[in-house]
């Protein structure tokens, strides 16, 4: 019988297809016929295929040669394909039993000696896979503790064919040379994907607690510090205001160290738009902390929400999902790049569409805005610095669109920081450590009055079910109320003020939010004081 079969993984996006790889050998001519749209990576892995087998020391079969990518409807790209279309060739020509084959699913590139090289998407792959209900899934060897993060799915590592046709064969495995010790392995060069992001503000941090980044080291900012906890407490959005130098950006970089670890499933989500995007850590192959991402003022749309040529690629929004998107010099976007966030913030997904095929990627963020009052950054309501004509004030502060704006929970204007308070020496404020343990426990406050909904945090309960199931106390939200009817808040910002006024509950042990906990609420909201005290543990 000269044909064969075994499985591969074509992904869009984050999600993965299972397609069949056929393998026909008919008498004719010796050729190599690749069918079902490939994409000119895929139709190169002809060649490489065909080197890989020689010098695999197996014999390349002098036929005419079908491969079939089924079902052949569906783009596939990428070179994954390698060593799934080696295996249905060697199948075929009987060096392997095809039996073995066909209930196995293999993803990997293949180099020209046979070596087995790692490739990006192997865990949402390796999810596909046991979707479909796969039980045998063959890998790069680097990338198997990335695949074995799947529960129900045998997974087998080989570093080159010459092993996976002896292990297929059931004949002694070769040993491969192992590269000398201290030098790099090449093979996780597959890992890493250059100009996808990597060492540009992208990263997740290795432990619970990042000690170079202490909240203990920002001066002041009492306001501020309060609403960097309550954002990460209730997943609520921010806005913060002020001179250059008055520590926004210290206090975005603090926020993914307070948040608390990701749970299992999130931390699938997280590893897999990682892993499709190429910035999976070689070594760690499960992101288990917030991660957070800080794109540079000049980042495209594209860049932001996802895109590119061909099939879309994940984002800004994508990479820190479920962790910190960090957006300093905020006026300085691109005001439509700024405006295509409005979607995904509402959404926690963005869904975009190409020619090649329409891409849906996660995207439920905590998102930090940081700008500066003016162009030159001096302007205040206390002193008299600026030099800025009040037509360009007000254009700058008008590159925020309304809409945008009315999304985000907090907005705090972070003051200039004095020389008092700069050399003072004494008491510090409370640490990273301190902080992270209050928002823990008030976020599990939280999933347990939640318990039995879709929602896990105060941000993301629809504003009709807290204004029915999860009530403040009475006549609480009058002075709130007073405010949407003067036009101060809309009808979306009273439901997130109410939002933001259970998350303080939550965080200062209330069982429902009080007037104290709406009027702090609202300050956090609008900027104006309320007379309440700003810091959270002089509410307890």
């Amino acid at each position: 019988m000269a044909f064969a079969r075994t499985c591969s993984v074509a992904l869009v996006g984050v999600e993965g297809v299972v397609v069949e790889v056929q393998a026909d050998l008919e008498p004719g001519v010796a050729a190599f016929t690749l069918v079902g749209l490939p994409d000119k990576s895929l139709t190169e892995s002809k060649d490489r295929v065909r080197a890989a087998v020689v010098n695999s020391g197996a014999a390349w079969p002098q036929k005419k040669l079908t491969v079939g990518l089924s079902p052949a409807s569906v783009p596939k790209s990428g070179s994954g394909f390698d060593l799934a279309v080696a295996a249905a060739v060697l199948g075929a020509a009987e060096r392997i039993d095809p039996r073995v084959l066909a209930d196995i699913v293999m993803i990997g590139e293949l180099g020209l000696d046979g070596r087995v090289r790692p490739v990006r998407g192997v865990l949402p792959a390796v999810l596909a896979a046991a979707d479909a209900g796969y039980e045998q899934v063959v890998v790069p060897e680097c990338a198997a503790a990335e695949a074995s993060l799947v529960p129900g799915v045998s997974v087998l590592g080989v570093r080159s064919l010459r092993q996976l046709i002896a292990i297929l064969a059931d004949e002694p495995v070769p040993d491969e040379e192992q590269d000398e010790q201290g030098r790099p392995d090449p093979l996780l060069a597959g890992l890493r994907v250059p100009g996808t992001g990597a060492a540009t503000g992208i990263h997740s941090a290795g432990t619970a607690h990042d000690h170079g980044h202490d909240l203990a080291d920002v001066v002041g900012q009492t306001s501020a510090r309060t609403a960097v906890e309550v954002a990460a407490a209730g997943g609520h959005h921010l806005f913060l205001e002020g001179p250059p130098g008055a520590g926004k950006t210290m206090l975005a970089e603090r926020l993914p160290a307070i948040l608390p670890r990701l749970g299992r499933q999130e931390s699938l989500e997280v590893t897999a738009v990682h892993s499709v995007a190429g910035l999976l850590p070689p070594g760690k192959p499960l992101i288990d902390v917030a991660p957070y991402c800080a794109p540079h003022h000049s980042a495209t749309m594209q860049a932001l929400v996802g895109g590119g040529q061909g099939i879309a690629r994940p984002g800004a929004v994508s990479l820190s999902h479920r962790g910190v998107l960090f957006l300093d010099e905020t006026p300085e976007f691109n005001s439509q790049a700024l405006d295509a966030l409005r979607q995904p913030l509402e959404a926690g997904h963005v869904v975009i569409a190409r020619s090649a095929g329409v891409v849906r990627f996660p995207a439920k963020f905590l998102m930090v805005l940081a700008a500066n009052p003016c162009p030159c950054g001096r302007f205040s309501q206390r002193d008299d610095l600026c030099e800025c004509p009040p037509s360009v004030i007000r254009r700058y502060q008008a590159r925020l669109s309304g809409p945008l704006l009315d999304r985000v929970d907090l907005r705090v204007e972070v003051d200039r920081i004095t020389r008092t308070e700069l050399t003072a020496v004494g008491a510090r404020g409370e640490s990273t450590a301190t902080v992270a343990d209050r928002v823990r426990a008030a976020r599990e406050r939280a999933v347990e009055r939640l318990a039995g909904t879709p929602w896990c945090t105060n941000s993301e309960v629809p504003g009709r079910e807290l204004r029915s199931r999860w009530y403040a106390v009475p006549g609480a939200m009058d002075e709130a109320e007073r405010n949407l009817e003067r036009g101060v808040l809309t009808a979306r910002g009273l439901d997130r003020v109410l939002r933001v006024a259970w998350t303080v509950a939550d965080l200062v042990g209330h069982v429902r939010p009080d007037a104290t906990d709406v009027a702090l609420a609202l300050q956090l909201r609008t900027g104006v004081p309320r007379g309440v005290p700003m810091a959270i543990g002089a509410l307890t």
